[in-house]
C-alpha cells in the first residue's frame, strides 16, 4: 500500500461499490488524480464514508477526509483490513465474493494473540 496505494484502493472500491466500478478503473482514476493533483485523498475519503455507512461504523478518531489527508496509506490499510475481517477476499473481486457468500463459504475471522502486560 505504501508503494502503490492505487492497487489497494482499487480493491477496496470494487467491494464497496459492489462492482459498479471495477478494480482497474478505480485504481486508474486514483492514480490519475494523484499524478495530476496529488489529492487522491479527496477521492478515497468518499469510499471510507461509504464503507462506514455499509457496516454502520463510527467516524472516529476524526472525519474521513482528515484521516485520508494526513494518513492515506494507514487509512487504506485499515479499510482493507476491515473488509478482510468481514469475510471478503479483496483479491477475488466483488463477483467471486458474492458467489462465495451465496454458496455459504465464509472465512473465519483472524484472531490475534491475547494482550499481555
Amino acid at each position: 500500500t505504501c508503494f502503490c496505494p492505487r492497487i489497494t484502493f482499487g480493491q477496496i472500491a470494487e467491494i464497496v461499490d459492489k462492482s459498479s466500478s471495477t478494480y482497474g478503473s478505480s485504481g486508474l482514476t486514483y492514480g490519475l488524480i494523484t499524478a495530476f493533483t496529488g489529492l487522491a485523498c479527496l477521492y478515497s475519503c468518499s469510499y471510507r464514508s461509504r464503507l462506514r455507512g455499509q457496516f454502520n461504523l463510527e467516524e472516529s478518531p476524526c472525519v474521513d477526509c482528515l484521516v485520508h489527508f494526513y494518513r492515506e496509506c494507514c487509512a487504506l490499510c485499515q479499510e482493507y483490513r476491515e473488509l478482510k475481517i468481514r469475510g471478503f477476499d479483496l483479491e477475488l473481486g466483488w463477483e467471486a465474493n458474492l458467489e462465495r457468500q451465496q454458496l455459504g463459504v465464509t472465512a473465519a475471522p483472524i484472531v490475534g494473540p491475547a494482550m499481555t502486560r
